[in-house]
């Protein structure tokens, strides 16, 4: 009996390992991509070193490109945009001096959409510019400028963005997903509980995030973004969708709201008042089934 009991145990907590969720936060500061220039194959590493302006928009980066075959490093720097357009510049043997001269040149949005008129006075060797992204529908694509010479240039991603607030949820199944790419891109969540049951299973996270990464415009950089969200999943832990629940919103005006936590500390009631879009009501963050309640 004592035997059995013990493989029983040992089962229960096989399986519970087996079944953990986890959430980790890292912030990309620099990506490594692969491609082709005219099917000859390439590797380019960016770096981000800063916004153009108060908008988190548009960001200038630096780095190198090499032919695979070669692997003698280029080197660029450029401009790339919210949604991953990048223009990259090698000025040759002056890269140093131009590059410092070219970032100087553009510090505002005006400046950023004049960006390959601004690079082109400076004369580079080399031009590759990627615009027109999409994230999400096609592989990224541009044009590869050499010595008055056009050569198509074909990246191995759908998403070239350097700087990344990425919050990884690992689940069971050794299954992976990042809010960056199903939620939105501010980051800020955090793993309250999760659960699984014949319908499937669910992640309870909590966010709070900026309202608006930009330091200029509404909510600039405010810290007024705050709530719940539920990730719904199959009994496989294939993702299905999510659902929000604000309790604080700069956005919104949603600011009048109390805090009540049960004794045992598996409940929190927020009663929040009217906001620009919503009316009085309350939510109840049930955190042992990770469900969220909403009532009038």
């Amino acid at each position: 009996m004592k035997k059995i009991f013990t493989v029983l145990l040992y089962i229960s907590f096989t399986f519970l390992f087996s079944q953990q969720v986890e959430l980790k936060k890292v912030i990309d500061s620099s990506q490594t991509f692969t491609g082709k220039i005219a099917d000859i194959p390439i590797t380019i590493q960016l770096n981000y070193t800063g916004v153009v302006d108060c908008n988190q928009y548009q960001h200038y980066v630096d780095g190198w490109y090499y032919y695979d075959k070669y692997k003698k490093k280029i080197p660029l720097t450029g401009i790339y945009d919210y949604y991953g357009n990048l223009s990259l510049y090698n000025f040759g043997s002056q890269q140093k001096q131009k590059s410092k001269v070219f970032k100087s040149r553009i510090t505002s949005l005006q400046q950023v959409e004049k960006t390959n008129e601004i690079a082109q006075k400076l004369l580079p060797k080399e031009s590759i510019i990627l615009e027109n992204v999409s994230v999400i529908t096609k592989p990224v694509t541009g044009h590869f400028y050499f010595d008055k010479k056009v050569q198509p240039i074909a990246m191995s991603t759908r998403n070239v963005m350097i700087y990344r607030f990425n919050n990884y949820l690992f689940l069971p199944n050794n299954k992976k997903i990042n809010t960056y790419d199903i939620i939105n891109k501010t980051g800020g969540n955090e793993l309250i509980s999760y659960t699984s049951g014949e319908n499937g299973n669910r992640v309870l996270l909590y966010f709070d995030e900026p309202s608006n990464l930009n330091a200029c415009g509404q909510c600039g950089a405010s810290d007024g973004e705050k709530g719940y969200r539920i990730l719904y999943f199959t009994k496989d832990w294939n993702y299905k969708s999510y659902e929000e629940f604000p309790i604080e919103s700069c956005w919104d005006s949603m600011y009048d709201t109390t805090k009540t936590t049960s004794t045992d500390g598996k409940t929190i009631e927020y009663k929040i008042g009217q906001s620009d879009s919503l009316p009085a009501h309350t939510l109840t963050i049930n955190i042992s089934n990770a469900s969220v309640t909403k009532s009038k």
